[in-house]
This record gives structure tokens, C-alpha cells and sequence, in this order.
């Protein structure tokens, strides 16, 4: 079988956005690639080795790749991402002089091709990401996550995913109760019971992150831990679940409102959204762990849970990413 693969050159500052453009024009995969040049700082504190070679792309660019099967119009599909690319100045999200050509290719090309990069990955003290496919010598008290990330977000490798990884093993202390809004591949949902947590339930409004992060929680035999639903936050505070991947009343869900803590890993401009939300989802006390935000949107979550009345307890950072802790003030402060 042949597919269209669509390849856009753009800033790293625009990856996320752009590839969840294509998985919203139904992508049957997406693939990203960062510079690779030796000026790129890496991350090895806890250890870390990095598979990928090195490449020619520029500090502070990527490459992303979509895949489209034979009968889609790759001149339309182009005509509808451009706009939507450009819209992201609009944001403060800088896509740069982008570059987006095509080509069909064959699909055992690219299906699995990308597997061959993605390693176990040790990202916090205790805790390692390990793909399924991969072999893996556990260590004396680490904990490992089983993934297999399919067409979902979340693989541990990028710095929002891992800043939050470690900001939960900060945070959590045990026996907390948890959301995950944006769950994508379940990732924080399982990190966050690996660590500790009593019961997590997990959001995601994209029906195919919703059975990746299913599967993966399966496969982490967390089944009966995590609940994973195709909703928001402010679905489940309003009592309405779009979909409830298991057989149980929709409305049962895994933890009780107001619940301990809640994380979300997603753009700032969503984020900012629902601030309001999560407020009244935490319990006096409660800590809101906000990732995915860009430097350039910094002051403005930090003024929005202010606002919203947060105090801000503490800021992570992993290259130019911020994961903000804040919590929920006692009544009585």
C-alpha cells in the first residue's frame, strides 16, 4: 500500500500544533524529527543516553511528517494548512519560514521506521519510560512505564512530557486522587499511579488518544486504577461524559470531586481556557500542575491562576518550556 507523505519543515516551537493539525485531517501517522546537531543540549543528569543520530537540521527547527492514504488531494489538504499554520502567529506560536512539500511513499517505509529512536528513556529518579518492543533491566526502585504511544501524544522524549514527569514525582506523596486532562497516551495518568497515586482519571477529547491511553493503561495493569474517558474537565464537573471507554456508568467515575491534584499537559492557550475549572475541581490545598506552556506564554498562565485565585508555589523549566505548581489556598487563608 502507498500513502501521500506530507513534510512540513517548521520551528520546534510550533510542533505540537502542526501535528495535531494533521492527526485532526485524519493522519494515519505522524512523525517528528529535532535538530540533531551538536550544539542541541541534552538532558543527562539521571543518566540518559539519546539514540537518535545526528542530523542537518537547524538548532531550533524540526521536520514533521504526516501520512495520508492514496485518495486524498494533497493540493486541497494543503490549501486548508497553510491558513491554519499561519493562524499559530496569531498565538504567539512563531511556525517560522515553513516549508511543506509531498511525496507517496510505501508503507513499510515509514509504519514502524520510527520505532528504531525510541529507547528507554530514564526521566526522573524514579521513573523510566520503556517501550514494549524494547528489552529492559529494571533497577532496584525504579518504576517502569510500559508504552506503546501509537498515533497519540506522549512518548516522554519531549521536554513538556518529561518536565511533567518530574514535576508529579515532586508533588505527589501517595494515595493522592488524580485528573489528567489531555491525557494523550495515558503517560501522566500512569506515571502519577506509579508514583503513588490512589486512583487517576483521565481526559482526552480525541477518540484516538482516548484508546491509545486505554491500551496503554492496560498494559501497565493499571486497569482498575485509571479511568480513561473521551471528555473535558468541564464534561465531568457538569456530569457529562462524551464517551466512557469502559462498561461502567459514564457518570462513576474513578475518583471523587473535588479531587488532590490535577495535571495538564497541553498548549497555554487552552490552558487558559479552563483555569476556572480546574479551581473548582481541586479541594482546598489541591495543586495544579500546568505544563505544555512556551516561555512566550509565561506571564500570562501565571497571571491567569492568579487571577483565578491560585498562588503559584513553583515554576519547572526544561530548555525553553515552564510547568507551573499551583495550589489551591485553604479557605480560611
Amino acid at each position: 500500500m502507498k500513502w501521500h507523505e506530507i513534510t512540513i519543515s517548521t520551528t520546534e516551537q510550533a510542533i505540537e500544533m502542526i501535528s495535531n493539525f494533521l492527526h485532526e485531517m485524519d493522519a494515519g501517522g505522524v512523525s517528528i524529527e529535532e535538530s540533531g546537531t551538536l550544539n542541541k543540549e541534552r538532558d543527562t543528569s539521571l543518566g540518559q543516553w539519546y539514540e537518535k543520530p545526528l542530523n542537518d537540521i537547524p538548532e531550533g527547527q524540526a521536520v514533521i511528517k504526516g501520512y495520508f492514504t492514496e485518495s486524498v488531494d494533497m493540493n486541497e489538504l494543503k490549501l486548508q494548512i497553510v491558513p491554519r499554520i499561519e493562524q499559530l502567529k496569531e498565538f504567539g506560536i512563531d511556525p517560522g519560514t515553513y516549508e511543506i512539500s509531498f511525496k507517496l511513499v510505501d508503507e513499510e517505509d515509514w509504519a514502524t521506521a520510527w520505532k528504531q529512536y525510541f529507547k528507554p528513556i530514564k526521566v526522573s529518579e524514579r521513573l523510566t519510560i520503556k517501550p514494549t518492543w524494547e528489552e529492559y533491566e529494571q533497577a532496584a526502585g525504579e518504576s517502569i512505564i510500559e508504552l506503546d504511544p501509537g498515533m497519540a501524544f506522549g512518548t516522554g522524549t519531549h521536554p513538556t512530557t518529561a518536565l511533567c514527569l518530574q514535576t508529579l514525582e515532586s508533588v505527589i506523596k501517595g494515595d493522592e486522587e488524580v485528573i489528567d486532562v489531555g491525557t494523550g497516551s495515558g503517560i501522566l495518568a500512569i506515571g502519577a499511579m506509579k508514583l503513588g497515586a490512589r486512583r487517576v482519571l483521565a481526559l482526552d477529547l480525541d477518540p484516538v488518544a482516548v484508546s491509545s491511553a486505554t491500551e496503554n493503561v492496560r498494559l501497565n495493569g493499571l486497569q482498575n486504577d485509571v479511568e480513561v474517558l473521551e471528555s473535558d474537565l468541564l464534561g465531568v464537573l457538569g456530569g457529562k461524559v462524551v464517551h466512557a471507554v469502559n462498561e461502567r456508568d459514564a457518570l462513576a467515575t474513578s475518583v471523587s470531586l473535588p479531587v488532590d491534584l490535577v495535571v495538564a499537559n497541553i498548549l497555554a492557550e487552552i490552558i487558559l481556557l479552563f483555569i476556572d475549572d480546574v479551581f473548582a475541581a481541586l479541594k482546598p490545598d489541591g495543586i495544579y500542575i500546568a505544563s505544555g506552556i512556551y516561555m512566550n506564554k509565561e506571564a500570562d498562565v501565571e497571571e491567569g491562576l492568579i487571577r483565578s485565585g491560585f498562588e503559584i508555589v513553583d515554576k519547572r523549566r526544561d530548555q525553553d518550556w515552564i510547568a507551573f505548581v499551583a495550589r489551591k489556598p485553604q479557605v480560611n487563608e
